[in-house]
């Protein structure tokens, strides 16, 4: 991966993040998180 590519990927993230912020108040952002740590607690138990 090129500084390029990883850069407008870096800016999409944050573009993403605030438009959530500012139209949903993070309930999007905090979902995916939980999810996220439902995940990791689900690939710890194959481990």
């Amino acid at each position: 991966m090129s500084n390029r590519v990883a850069i407008v990927l870096l800016v999409l993230v944050a573009l993403a993040a605030a438009a959530d912020q500012v139209l949903t108040g993070s309930a999007n952002t905090l979902f995916l998180a939980r999810k996220f740590v439902d995940l990791i607690d689900a690939l710890a138990f194959w481990r």
